[in-house]
């Protein structure tokens, strides 16, 4: 995102460094905030010692809890179109990214799920699903109702969830986050965890598997050397950010909210053939370019057109061609400059 550094997690860096604090991570530091952070913002208490711990990034995380609870060529079910990390970290491992993609409303399809699960039971395989919430690229933000139907059509069939999570404080003020592991039947499931969206801390690698009660047997089972990963300083920024940056957060949601309502004038005036659902989750936005007549990969046209960089929709999997993701956390006169150049662009 292009904004500052918020001011605690400076601080809390230039500390550990004028104190000499630059040696290895500690979990209990950032469990604890994290576990604060999801009682204040979110009502959920599940975040706890005996049930969390530290790995190096959510991405490594996920691949290490699909490790625990899949085994080498066993499917992976994503909805695509999804974020392009899924497919290459999830073949990396050796196990096949089975799509289920989403309905024509960007959401979940629960009968493109229950035929796909279906199929891969039919073949013996079962697997895992890889569930993205709130989900990137689209924004979507799950309602409880629907996490409460992924965990009641995976237990029926004995698929395993892994949620990545990532992007959790990054929910518009109008709508509501809920944690997977808060609902019915997803006592089972494992989650990735980090304040590396929320606060613009990428760079600071840090992040946290949950696993819900009867899931806590597996993660248990998770190497020890795979919390060596994590850097010290993340684990102090990420926990002064969870503790103490929720104004911080607060200014950031609601400048992302006028970006939102920015955006939509903007395509409204310059680029009215594009469809778009205001996603309002993460600070990314999707944009369905096929009425333009652009072709399947309309950023390159944008590109090299406007000299505006936008992500291709073609790595996102199934449903990504002729669309393009859009970071909305910038200034109101880039993201302006932005639209104004891609409608030129299209000429």
């Amino acid at each position: 995102m292009d904004v500052p550094t918020p001011g605690v997690v400076a601080e809390a860096l230039a500390a550990a460094v004028r104190r000499g604090d630059t040696g290895y991570p500690l979990a209990d530091e950032y469990v604890e905030a994290l576990g604060e952070f999801a009682v204040r913002r979110w009502g959920w208490d599940g975040v706890v010692p005996e049930r969390a711990a530290l790995v190096p990034d959510v991405m490594l995380g996920v691949v290490e809890m699909l490790k625990l609870v899949t085994v080498p060529g066993d499917p992976v079910v994503v909805n695509s179109p999804v974020y392009p990390p899924f497919y290459d970290f999830v073949a990396h491992m050796d196990r096949e990214v089975v799509e289920a993609p989403l309905g024509a409303d960007g959401r979940i399809d629960f009968d493109v799920m229950d035929s796909v699960f279906r199929e891969l039971v039919a073949q013996g395989r079962r697997g895992a699903y890889l569930l993205c919430s709130p989900h990137n690229p689209t924004g979507a933000v799950h309602t409880r109702q629907e996490l409460e139907r992924v965990a009641e059509l995976t237990a029926a069939f004995g698929v395993r969830v892994v949620a990545d999570e990532i992007h959790a404080p990054l929910v518009a003020p109008a709508e509501k986050f809920t944690p997977y592991l808060s609902v019915s039947g997803a006592q089972d499931g494992l989650t990735l965890m980090s304040a590396s969206k929320g606060w613009n801390l990428a760079g600071l690698k840090a992040a946290v598997a949950v696993a819900g009660p009867t899931s806590a047997v597996d993660l248990a089972r998770m190497p020890e050397e795979v919390g060596h990963g994590p850097s010290h300083l993340g684990v102090i920024a990420h926990s002064a950010a969870l503790r103490d940056g929720g104004d911080w957060l607060d200014a950031l949601l609601a400048g992302l909210d006028e970006n939102r309502a920015l955006l939509g004038r903007l395509l409204a005036r310059h680029l009215p053939g594009v469809e778009w659902r205001p996603g309002l989750g993460t600070y990314l936005q999707w944009l369905d370019c096929r009425p333009l007549g652009l072709g399947d990969d309309p950023a390159q046209v944008f590109l090299d057109r406007g000299r505006v960089a936008v992500n291709s929709g073609i790595p996102f999997g199934t449903g990504g061609e002729g669309h393009v993701r859009i970071n909305i956390a910038t200034s109101p006169e880039i993201l302006t400059q932005a639209v104004e150049r891609m409608a030129a662009a299209v000429g």
